[in-house]
């Protein structure tokens, strides 16, 4: 009876309807066209994995020029992008899952070479911390102006796609987390200073996001946020900031929240004093004003039904649906045993996994189980 709970159709947002909790998790494929087009090896992966899940979270896409922040990373900047996004879009719902466009601005994490000037941007004049960055200019007033609206006109171009949705990415160290961290925001305008004024820019890109849904969709259309809960970088977000953000964030109307965390049990990366689930405190703080999706090396369906279990509403498997495209049905159809735990290096082909993300994946050691 516990596996029926991985089979049981949700409500999202009061009024739509997801066929299970099951979502496939935001993962880049490096594999786009050289234009930023949409690549036949991405629809062909994303229409495999769309099948049996209740949600297709896409890979991040980028709303301006200067925000790419991967190679072969699709974008959605403009008009000309439309055709590949509605393709895009089609290959996910044709296969029954509703689709959601992940939006997303690199910030000072963007591709110096694939970017104007070969100069990032960020909410400060500070460099991540890593071998060789860059030190992002501080954006103006003007570019974040700019920036805001380029969200809106994003999600207008995803409505436009047919998509059922899109999620803002405020999580992975990217624009909106660098304007959220005391790290990478050491400014003293109405964008940054405490914690109350850095929560300031994501929160015009959800009121921009929302301004543009409500003139151009139905009330169906899904706006979601993604946010990562803590940073190592001193200083950097705490758990105790990202608490007081989600206390806000659960008040914006959104349909839902997402974490962004490597262990969906993990305990807190900066208190190590405090050990229970990060995910618990998330819970709590929500109080059930809006639906949660949580995620994590959930790899089996026990590990799934123990997830759900903790009161998420949703569970987004990553990893897991890559490895197994098929992850979902063969929990419907009874062949829990058959799932696919490693990869092989000969299921390239056989599994729809583009060769510039197969190459990341045999080439980064420990990031998946992989057998000869």
């Amino acid at each position: 009876m516990k596996i029926e709970r991985l089979l049981q159709p949700r409500i999202l947002a009061s009024s739509i309807n997801v066929k299970n909790p099951i979502v496939m998790a935001p993962m880049t494929t490096f594999s786009g066209n050289p234009d930023g087009t949409v690549s036949e090896a991405e629809l062909s992966y994303y229409k495999a994995r769309s099948k049996g899940v209740g949600i297709v979270i896409t890979a991040a896409t980028y709303v301006s020029l200067s925000g790419k922040g991967f190679p072969g990373q699709f974008a959605a900047y403009d008009n000309s992008f439309l055709p590949g996004l509605k393709k895009l879009a089609e290959a996910i719902k044709g296969e029954g899952a509703l689709a959601i466009l992940q939006i997303f601005h690199g910030g000072r994490m963007a591709i110096p070479a694939d970017i104007p000037d070969g100069q990032t941007i960020s909410a400060s004049a500070v460099a991540p911390e890593r071998p060789g960055a860059m030190t992002p200019r501080e954006m103006t007033q003007a570019e974040i102006q700019d920036t805001i609206k380029a969200f809106g006109e994003t999600a207008k171009l995803a409505i436009e796609a047919g998509f059922d949705g899109v999620e803002i990415h405020g999580a992975n160290t990217y624009l909106l987390q660098q304007f959220f961290s005391p790290h990478s925001n050491r400014r003293k305008d109405h964008w940054g200073g405490n914690v109350e004024k850095r929560m300031n820019f994501p929160l015009a890109i959800i009121a921009e996001v929302k301004k543009v849904v409500k003139e151009n969709a139905s009330d169906s259309f899904i706006v979601g946020y993604r946010f990562s809960p803590e940073e190592m970088e001193n200083p950097g977000i705490t758990l105790d900031d990202t608490l007081l953000f989600i206390d806000i964030l659960a008040n914006q109307g959104l349909s839902y929240l997402h974490s962004s965390i490597m262990d969906f049990w993990q305990s807190s990366m900066r208190d190590t004093k405090t050990t229970s689930p990060i995910i618990c405190k998330i819970l709590d703080k929500i109080h059930g004003r809006v639906p949660f999706i949580g995620v994590g090396s959930i790899h089996t369906p026990e590990d799934a039904i123990k997830a759900l279990d903790s009161g998420v509403d949703f569970i987004s498997l990553g990893r897991e649906i890559i490895m197994d495209p098929e992850w979902a049905l063969k929990v419907q159809s009874g062949k829990i045993s058959e799932i696919r735990t490693t990869l092989s290096k000969t299921q390239e082909k056989e599994l729809d996994i583009p060769a510039p993300l197969w190459n990341a994946i045999i080439n980064t050691p420990g990031w998946f189980p992989i057998t000869e």
